[in-house]
């Protein structure tokens, strides 16, 4: 492999795992005035990531996979200020599953020595959509009681940390007994093994029949319309994934019985200035800093595997994060 190639993985149409392409002749990307360049150390795999290649997200082809990623900037942009060769980083929102990527410096975020690259690559999309969901899509609050879909997942396991942080109480659902168990050590007060139990009506029980606070539902189309009927009155719906598939369009009037509120982020209209992005990053840091957050690593991959990860994360069987180490 030349000096001028690297290792990635990427796609030309989008469809089933088998389109993900792993080739170590591709060209080391060329950086903008903007921009700098990042030698990955590790990556991290996200449920989004499989939405990119399956075609629910629109892409423009060909396409490398990967939105977070750890390392070491190696180049610079010339109009690049906040950032110099050598700083480790962190950061968003570039293809990520390669041994450099090009990343804007708005994206970038520095790294203290005492957070480790694998850290650094867990906390991104999963520490930052848990903590900006649980503090500006529903500011949780002592006494609420919130629920939590996929408690066992990596953005379900953060959620509990945190809302449980807050003084909520905690009810996530969950597919197996040792998924319960992993939720129930993560801050979930009472767990609900929805392949067994009727979630709705144990929701109405744990809550005497009022629903909960908020409703945190990663789970999109299969969970939705129940996740509706369990937000109580004045209460709100954060629909903020479609591991089930997409939600199908809704009657705005499905709002009106218990004047609800519902919310659709999108994580990176946090993140859109720099004063936000190191308000939300700094507040993530101190949280892992603390102790408030603890970090589950299911598995670590290396690159050529990314294919595994992917049919992994997609078949509900993995708990808290999935890595990639270059």
């Amino acid at each position: 492999m030349s000096t001028n190639t690297m290792k990635a993985v990427f796609i030309n149409e989008q469809g089933g795992v088998d389109k993900l392409i792993y080739r170590e002749d591709v060209p080391i990307p060329t950086v903008s005035p903007d921009a700098v360049l990042v030698k990955n150390r590790v990556v991290g795999v996200n449920y989004i990531d499989t939405y990119l290649r399956s075609g629910l997200y629109p892409v423009s082809l060909p396409f490398t996979l990967g939105k977070e990623g750890a390392g070491d900037i190696v180049q610079v942009g010339s109009n690049v200020k906040n950032f110099k060769v050598g700083d480790r980083v962190v950061y968003l929102g570039a293809s990520a599953y390669a041994d450099y990527s090009s990343v804007s410096e708005a994206a970038v975020e520095k790294l203290s020595d005492d957070i480790t690259y694998e850290q650094g690559a867990s906390i991104g999309i999963q520490a930052l959509t848990a903590w900006t969901m649980v503090r500006d899509g529903y500011k949780v609050q002592k006494g609420d009681t919130i629920l939590v879909h996929a408690a066992a997942g990596g953005v379900g396991l953060l959620l509990c940390q945190m809302a449980h942080h807050l003084g909520a109480t905690v009810i996530g659902t969950v597919s197996t007994d040792e998924k319960a168990e992993l939720a129930r050590e993560n801050g979930a007060d009472h767990t609900i093994v929805y392949t067994r139990e009727n979630w709705v009506e144990r929701v109405n029980e744990i809550t005497n029949g009022l629903g909960c606070h908020a409703v945190l539902d990663g789970v999109g189309k299969s969970t939705f319309q129940d996740s509706l009927s369990s937000t109580r009155r004045l209460g709100t719906l954060i629909s903020f994934g479609n591991a089930s598939g997409a939600v199908p369009p809704i009657a705005i009037t499905c709002l009106t019985a218990k004047n609800l509120k519902l919310m659709r982020p999108q994580l990176f209209n946090y993140l859109a200035t720099r004063e936000e992005s190191q308000k939300w990053w700094g507040e993530v840091f101190d949280l892992l800093k603390k102790k408030v957050i603890r970090l589950h690593v299911h598995k670590v991959y290396d690159l050529k595997d990314a294919k595994q990860a992917h049919i992994d994360i997609e078949s509900r069987k993995t708990t808290g994060k999935l890595l990639i180490r270059l």
